[in-house]
């Protein structure tokens, strides 16, 4: 390696997260994945669904924020991730509209 970029590897901040945190958080995904296998045998309707990925998302944004490390990251990163996010949640609200507009008692 050259000088170079051994100070460029030296500059870059590196964040030790302790195991007790990992554990904690891997823990905390299992509970949820259990708590969504028994959400799926209790009859909630429509809102069955709506539960199983509400807690999906909780569990995506775990595994960005500690096993991704996005919550010790750049606020610039943060920003680029939340208009990702953004814009996912535009295009599904945009299929959604047309989705429900259609006249499915026509065919």
């Amino acid at each position: 390696m050259t000088e170079k970029t051994q100070e460029t590897h030296q500059d870059a901040e590196v964040h030790v997260v302790k195991p007790p945190i990992y554990l904690a958080i891997f823990l905390t995904l299992l509970a949820l994945t259990a708590l969504t296998t028994g959400i799926s045998f209790i009859d909630l309707g429509v809102f069955n669904a709506v539960i199983a990925l509400a807690i999906a998302c909780f569990k995506a944004s775990l595994v960005v924020l500690f096993f991704m490390h996005l919550h010790y990251s750049s606020r610039l990163l943060k920003l680029t991730v939340a208009a990702g996010i953004f814009t996912f949640l535009l295009l599904i609200s945009l299929t959604m509209t047309d989705y429900i507009s259609r006249a499915w008692g026509m065919f």
